[in-house]
């Protein structure tokens, strides 16, 4: 099944591409928890190779907790991309409330040791309305 990347943001050369899908069976509704997993895909489109070093992401829940989340790599992993290559990789985001988003950046660094921020799109988290 190919993946619909709903959203994307260019920054400098770098695509960052978002697909995000409703997970019921991972949700536990009646308990009031909600769960999304997002695909994310990073093109370098640049002509420089560069390595992705930490994430920053600004998570808000339907009732305008926000949630930041910073740390190094994504899903452990700190990937060096050289020019026409992407980087995909899958996570999870749970929330306590049906509708959210999320946004944030990448921190990268070139190979000369400058570093630079790319933009991670911002993308809603809706659950199906459910009958009730």
């Amino acid at each position: 099944m190919k993946e619909l990347f709903q959203h994307a943001a260019i920054t400098r050369g770098i695509t960052v591409r978002v697909a995000v899908n409703f997970l019921p069976e991972q949700s536990a509704i009646e308990a009031g928890k909600w769960f999304w997993v997002y695909h994310i895909r990073i093109e370098n489109g640049s002509d420089e190779t560069v390595q992705l070093l930490t994430r920053h992401w600004r998570i808000t829940d339907g009732r305008g907790m926000v949630n930041l989340v910073e740390g190094e790599g994504v899903v452990g992993e700190q990937p060096v991309l050289h020019p026409g290559q992407s980087h995909d990789y899958v996570s999870g985001c749970p929330l306590t409330t049906p509708m959210g988003a999320m946004q944030g950046h990448y921190g990268f660094r070139r190979e000369d040791g400058s570093r630079f921020e790319v933009a991670i799109p911002h993308f809603p988290l809706a659950a199906p309305a459910t009958a009730g």
